[in-house]
């Protein structure tokens, strides 16, 4: 059965796994992505444009299926390696989420919109999912 992810990062990050096709989350903890399996789908949430600036971007910024195979290692740097998950990235358009807010039904509080999003890495409802995606384009 087919599970529906969102994913945050920063979109300087997004468009690294995009360009290379991958997914990392969660500051590269293997957890989350161990639990995704080929076919599922992930959306990309942009808190900000980059890593840690304070300036706030509030966009899905990028969406695509899991791929079969396993969770990896990859080393970013001698002290960094996390782990990632191969995605096929879909051709899509960036989608600000204030005006998906009150439709999105994983947003139990609409005044602490942003709350879910400290987790890095959640499953959602397909209805969700399907809002999202439709907002970027993309049509599943």
């Amino acid at each position: 059965m087919t599970k529906y992810w969102i994913g945050v990062a920063s979109c300087e990050h997004v468009k690294r796994g995009v360009s290379g096709g991958f997914a990392q989350v969660c500051h590269g903890k293997p957890g989350p992505l161990k639990q995704m399996t080929a076919g599922d789908l992930i959306v990309y949430y942009s808190p900000s444009l980059l890593f840690g600036d304070k300036l706030p971007y509030r966009k899905f910024t990028a969406v695509g299926h899991v791929l079969p195979g396993e969770p990896y290692q990859y080393a970013m740097s001698g002290d960094f390696i996390p782990w990632r998950r191969n995605v096929s990235f879909l051709e899509a358009k960036e989608a600000a989420i204030e005006p998906l807010i009150d439709q999105l039904s994983f947003i139990l509080d609409k005044q602490r919109w942003g709350f879910p999003f400290r987790r890095g890495c959640f499953s959602i409802h397909a209805n969700d999912f399907s809002l999202i995606a439709s907002a970027m384009g993309v049509s599943l």
